[in-house]
């Protein structure tokens, strides 16, 4: 059973929708991989022209930038789509997807920078410091301005995929300028490399949280930031509700949760038990729980933990 919701504030599958809002971040999404993808070229061949492995490495992370904007536009765009006959809950997982793909693009890429430092590491080669220092001062100017545009959007799980994508390459550009600085002052080559290294390990570092909250949604485990007992407990605090159990709860998306359970009433007519579904929903949405499947029940099965076929008192089984 789902609440009705005013229409000009909800779809029908529940979530909160902005139309204009959300046409206006699929564009800034698009925009911002276009300037990306041109500066990745620009800085690959800054990156050979100075011989700075850190360079390249950032030009390989902003690639991914660009593919995470690309795959968060795409998510964005799928994820709003209406439910249809084959997707009867609509295509909100089609953005946490992309966040976990972008997750695992990241890991890759931070492998490979170890690899390719460790050899600079035992061959050090000469950079140069001035084409690294300017590089990296501008993307570090387009990154901010792109995590400015994104910031509005955080709470979306592949937004926050692809936010978090440009704060780790302005924090490498920071990196970076304060590598070449050095470089120009000590003329110790190998400071590129071990730049290098600090970069992989924050790409591998930043991508660990949005892959194991996509792998979360994915598994359909618990929504992150809800405890199982305090939904039942605030359930069962309900008056006319007796028990509550054969819960689930889940995540559609990034940001719409699905619950199903049974609870256990006591024995009234249909018309006398709405008032008591009203208030299960209020408090559902309390947790922002807006897709919710109540089974009522006046009998209490004899395994309330596990699916509901005996009641106690009968033998017959009894209609869900």
């Amino acid at each position: 059973m789902l609440a009705q919701w005013p229409a000009k504030l909800y779809t029908s599958s529940g979530i909160s929708v902005h139309q204009h809002h959300h046409h206006g971040t699929g564009k800034a999404l698009k925009w911002s991989a276009a300037a990306t993808l041109a500066f990745v070229a620009f800085e690959v061949y800054a990156g050979i022209r100075s011989s700075s492995l850190s360079l390249l490495s950032d030009s390989g992370h902003n690639f991914t930038d660009a593919l995470a904007l690309i795959l968060a536009a795409f998510g964005y765009y799928l994820q709003f789509k209406p439910a249809d006959d084959v997707k009867t809950f609509g295509y909100h997982r089609a953005g946490v997807l992309a966040a976990f793909v972008n997750a695992l693009t990241l890991v890759v890429i931070a492998l490979y920078i170890f690899w390719e430092a460790a050899h600079r590491l035992l061959h050090p080669v000469a950079v140069e410091s001035g084409i690294m220092l300017v590089v990296a001062a501008m993307a570090l100017v387009l990154n901010g301005v792109i995590m400015l545009i994104l910031n509005r959007d955080k709470d979306d799980l592949n937004v926050r995929a692809a936010f978090i994508h440009m704060l780790g390459d302005a924090v490498s550009s920071v990196a970076i300028i304060g590598g070449a600085l050095l470089i120009r002052w000590t003329g110790w080559q190998q400071i590129d490399p071990i730049l290098s290294i600090l970069i992989g390990v924050m790409i591998i570092w930043t991508a660990w949280d949005i892959i194991k909250e996509s792998l979360n949604v994915l598994l359909e485990g618990l929504p992150r930031g809800l405890k199982l007992g305090s939904v039942i407990d605030s359930m069962q605090s309900i008056e006319g509700v007796l028990d509550v159990h054969d819960l689930h709860i889940w995540s559609l998306g990034s940001s719409a949760h699905a619950l199903s359970c049974h609870v256990l009433i006591d024995d009234m007519p249909p018309s006398a038990s709405e008032s008591i579904l009203k208030r299960v929903k209020d408090v559902l949405c309390q947790f922002h729980i807006h897709h919710s499947t109540i089974q009522f029940e006046h009998a209490k099965c004899a395994l309330s933990d596990m699916p509901c076929n005996i009641p106690i008192h009968q033998q017959g089984g009894h209609k869900h």
